[in-house]
């Protein structure tokens, strides 16, 4: 089976062409060029693949959170390629690529961590391989939510991020790229679990304009073990 993987969320986009369980080949878009070198790359990876475009059988796009204009453009490409080559899509979320890098699934979570700028993060709690919940959190949330369960594993792929946040004893992963969906987007293909292009969007994890400018209550309670500010 042959599988087109796009990833565009980082600061370094990333493609790969994947038969089955082997990756054939993989190309990079650095420098935030993937609004322009996106479909060319794509083209090129095929012709040195001898994988041509008709040959494909899924589309794979890894589609947030991270860059809103990256997730925008790679997620836009791989539905665009889909309608064109009538291929089935499916939609991976980079904090479960993330998490997936930190080893096999276990019964410890790991919680996968990415930087949202704003000092906040993007953060997915996944137990044995299964999202639980991804959200973007303050930095207080976050060791709030650890303090609830401190056997969680935490990872992350930016120093910052880890250094941030040393008092979690955080695991410090190489980023994530394309090829590294290919186990992910395998499960799903397996599970003919695809997505519908027509409401497919972007997994862009920011609070509502309600959050944002919400007024904390005067009753509101502190969290257990948490000193208030």
């Amino acid at each position: 089976m042959k599988i087109l993987l796009i990833d565009t969320c980082g600061a370094t986009g990333s493609i790969a062409l994947a038969d089955g369980p082997a990756i054939l080949d993989t190309a990079s878009l650095p420098g935030r060029t993937a609004s322009e070198r996106l479909v060319l790359t794509i083209k090129d990876l095929a012709t040195r693949t001898h994988t041509p475009l008709a040959s494909l059988e899924t589309i794979a796009v890894v589609h947030g959170p991270g860059s809103f204009t990256g997730v925008r453009v790679g997620l836009s490409a791989a539905k665009g390629l889909a309608e064109a080559l009538n291929l089935p899509l499916l939609a991976i979320s980079r904090l479960a690529v993330l998490a997936h890098l930190a080893g096999p699934p276990a019964v410890t979570p790991i919680r996968a961590l990415l930087d949202a700028g704003r000092n906040e993060l993007y953060s997915g709690l996944y137990l044995d391989g299964v999202c639980q919940r991804e959200a973007l959190l303050t930095r207080d949330e976050l060791l709030a939510a650890h303090r609830l369960d401190p056997s969680t594993q935490v990872v992350a792929c930016e120093p910052a991020v880890a250094e941030s946040i040393a008092i979690l004893n955080p695991q410090l992963l190489a980023e994530p790229t394309a090829a590294d969906a290919l186990p992910l987007a395998l499960r799903r293909i397996q599970h003919q679990d695809f997505d519908d292009p027509a409401t497919l969007d972007a997994n862009y994890l920011r609070r509502t304009d309600a959050e944002i400018f919400a007024k904390p209550t005067t009753s509101a309670k502190p969290i257990a073990g948490m000193p208030t500010r």
